[in-house]
């Protein structure tokens, strides 16, 4: 069926983006194809599209002609835009009457800084609406070919971050995380990989656990490191800095599920 975004967009009774909004959108971990429609029916609206570092550019490309473009990205270790400053320009644009799209990697409410921004607008009195994308904490397993639950492995999932506001690690619950999830997901965490796993094995896990990780998650680069808990922290020296670091015994089933590599196989050249 040939049928043009507007009509989808129709037949999906998509929002309107109207004139003075912001919305916060997540484009999802990295693969073009993972973001959602109401996040294409964003920037195909908008007037002007304030995106982050990990946003595959490909996804500008879908803006209509004249749109702003404005580079509003954060990576750990270089000098990026002060949140403060993306917050006002927002609700500026926002007041001169713009529709105003914040277009951030992943989920926007997923350690995003999302939620941050969401308040500032909120305070200054500007309307908003979150659209979700697919957490690379989600999308990045998937794409290792691990699944994030499964029956004959784990029956909870936590999701943590390895760097706190200060760049250092969060003060966490060790013993709490040690004996009450099956699973851990780790953001923003290669810096402070062996400090975890040393955490974790005091707080009486097995270092020989199996872990991954997942770097740029779901891109045509992306790389997978499986490995044991006690030795983390060198895997993790070796991997590339996007990255996503998964504990637990669903990494096992990663021999079986790796699907990517298996259609890489497959697909003609």
């Amino acid at each position: 069926m040939d049928r043009n975004f507007a009509d989808i967009a129709t037949a999906l009774r998509l929002p309107e983006f109207t004139a003075g909004w912001v919305w916060l959108v997540g484009a999802g971990p990295g693969d073009p194809g993972l973001i959602t429609m109401l996040a294409l029916h964003a920037i195909a609206a908008a007037d002007f599209i304030l995106y982050d570092a990990l946003v595959d550019e490909t996804l500008l490309r879908m803006a209509r002609p004249g749109v702003g473009l404005i580079f509003a990205g954060k990576r750990a270790g270089v000098r990026s835009c002060k949140q403060e400053d993306i917050s006002n320009l927002l609700a500026d644009l926002a007041r001169q009457g713009h529709r105003v799209l914040r277009l951030k990697g992943g989920d926007p409410f997923v350690f995003g800084r999302g939620g941050e921004e969401a308040q500032d607008l909120a305070r200054a009195g500007i309307p908003f609406r979150i659209v979700p994308g697919i957490t690379a904490g989600i999308g990045g397993l998937a794409y290792a070919g691990i699944p994030l639950t499964h029956r004959d492995t784990n029956a909870s999932v936590t999701f943590l971050t390895g760097h706190g506001a200060d760049g250092q690690l969060p003060p966490h619950d060790w013993q709490a995380l040690a004996k009450a999830s099956s699973t851990l997901i780790f953001y923003m965490a290669r810096k402070r990989a062996g400090a975890i796993a040393e955490a974790l094995i005091a707080a009486g896990r097995d270092p020989q656990e199996p872990a991954a990780i997942v770097a740029n998650a779901t891109r045509h680069d992306q790389q997978v490191i499986v490995t044991r808990l006690k030795e983390l922290g060198t895997a993790a020296e070796a991997s590339p800095a996007i990255c996503i670091i998964v504990i637990g015994q669903n990494v096992r089933l990663r021999d079986q599920l790796d699907w990517l590599t298996w259609a890489a196989a497959v697909t003609p050249v």
